[in-house]
């Protein structure tokens, strides 16, 4: 497994006297490994003084069909979830699960903007494994089924496919 953080952190400004030589002491992990404490010291005027430092987890804007833009919102995703899931034998656990999924697959894009189909197509992915009625009903709004030919095909296209349990 790679290291988590560099052998030899980046120099940091003395608050002191602003030298831009500082040595790191002591490094220890808190808050449960999210975050490091570093104890620093100013090799100019030797005043020592500690950092913390944790990982910047942005999530990426969206870029609607008009080419709009706005942030993602965890809370639509997930309203938007729940009513598929409506009267569905699915847990909160399970949905939550799928959410932390998706940002983890949209964080891993490392791009500041994705295009909102991307996470439609997540959303789906998510739903067509946690229950296939609620797959469908995203699907018939997500994708506006123009006609009942068109879901036919997406229902016959499921049953086609092996089963994921």
């Amino acid at each position: 497994m790679g290291h988590l953080f560099m052998d030899c952190p980046p120099a940091m400004h003395c608050p002191f006297c602003s030298a831009n030589d500082t040595k790191v002491i002591d490094s220890r992990l808190v808050a449960e490994g999210d975050q490091v404490r570093r104890r620093r010291e100013c090799v100019a005027c030797g005043e020592r003084f500690t950092t913390f430092e944790t990982a910047e987890l942005v999530m990426p804007r969206l870029i609607k069909s008009d080419g709009s833009r706005q942030p993602f919102d965890e809370d639509k995703l997930r309203a938007g979830m729940q009513r598929a899931l409506e009267k569905r034998p699915v847990s909160i656990e399970r949905l939550e699960e799928a959410i932390a999924h998706i940002k983890h697959r949209l964080r891993a894009t490392g791009e500041r903007e994705i295009k909102s189909r991307v996470l439609g197509e997540l959303v789906m992915t998510e739903l067509q494994k946690l229950d296939e009625v609620a797959y469908i009903r995203f699907a018939s709004v997500y994708r506006r089924f123009q006609d009942l030919n068109e879901f036919r095909e997406e229902i016959e296209r499921l049953a086609r496919e092996p089963s994921k349990e």
